[in-house]
């Protein structure tokens, strides 16, 4: 019996090896496949140019927006205000709150955590960058001078000119380094750097080779740091706060230390707003979608940035 199915076995996988087209011993010439191989995968489908027009089409749909007025609840909320102290805050509409409250509740938040009193104020505001016709407005980068400073050691300033009347007057006014091209293989060699850089008109074309080290430092006549008068621009970059836009149209920057009082505060955070604001077109109403204020410890407050603007803004 054993026999039997040994025979077997061995004539089964002889008519395998046959049918998969190996030869059933070396001394037999290879046999031509019956079964050929079956093609298991497919082309990729192209994707037809209406289809991917309508996928477009679709991600630039912007959000519905709801209208929750007259309603007895937001769309979507529990209700229009929490009855408790504690709550889920996804259940309810984002608190909003005027410009003067959410600092003075910075201040509360600080003395009920018992955390140190001098620590830095934060804004958080989010820009509406669009023009009409698909057109954006231009990142931008700009100095001011706040009402109240907040820091106590001066900025550094480079001067670059080839004049040496105005290079023992930058160094006079507390340039902390003045001179001409010579300076450059120093600072490509990271030898020396400032936080800011300015030049006189006439030495500008020679410094195209910095503008890939430099980058947004670079001077720009736009920004202030190209003129004849370096009296003005250091007295405006050794003093000055640096508001930039990042990520297409945020504005994250500090405005105070909260030990500051309150309304020293709300100038600062009006100058940094109205500068904001600044490079706006008037014709395209508000600017600012959002805007958050908070200090090193405490939680994000949204404020109503209207409320330290003028009415124009």
């Amino acid at each position: 019996m054993a026999t039997c199915a040994r025979t077997v076995w061995k004539a089964g996988c002889q008519r395998q090896l046959l049918r998969a087209g190996g030869p059933a011993h070396a001394g037999r010439s290879r046999a031509a496949p019956t079964n050929p191989p079956v093609r298991t995968l497919a082309a990729v489908k192209p994707l037809r140019k209406d289809k991917k027009d309508d996928a477009a089409k679709e991600a630039q749909k912007e959000k519905r927006v709801v209208d929750d007025a007259g309603r007895h609840k937001p769309y979507g909320r529990t209700a229009w205000a929490p009855v408790d102290d504690v709550y889920f805050m996804r259940y309810y509409p984002r608190a909003v709150y005027g410009a003067a409250d959410a600092i003075n509740m910075l201040k509360g938040f600080q003395k009920l955590d018992f955390t140190p009193v001098k620590q830095p104020v934060y804004i958080d505001l989010k820009l509406d960058m669009k023009l009409e016709k698909k057109r954006r407005v231009e990142s931008f980068v700009s100095t001011v001078h706040l009402p109240h400073p907040f820091r106590t050691e001066m900025n550094s300033v480079l001067v670059f000119t080839e004049d040496a009347d105005q290079t023992r007057a930058a160094m006079e006014g507390g340039a902390a380094f003045a001179g001409g091209v010579e300076l450059m293989q120093s600072i490509l060699d990271e030898e020396i750097s400032a936080d800011y850089y300015v030049a006189v008109p006439a030495i500008l074309p020679k410094l195209v080779p910095l503008k890939n080290k430099l980058r947004k430092k670079f001077p720009k006549g736009t920004r202030g740091s190209v003129s004849g008068d370096i009296a003005q621009m250091l007295a405006l970059f050794q003093k000055g706060h640096e508001v930039l836009v990042e990520n297409d149209c945020y504005v994250r920057t500090q405005i105070a230390t909260l030990d500051m009082n309150a309304e020293q505060i709300l100038n600062n955070l009006q100058r940094v707003l109205m500068d904001v604001c600044s490079h706006r077109p008037a014709s395209m109403g508000p600017f600012i979608e959002r805007a958050i204020i908070a200090s090193q410890t405490s939680e994000a407050l949204w404020f109503r940035s209207q409320d330290v603007l003028p009415e124009d803004k």
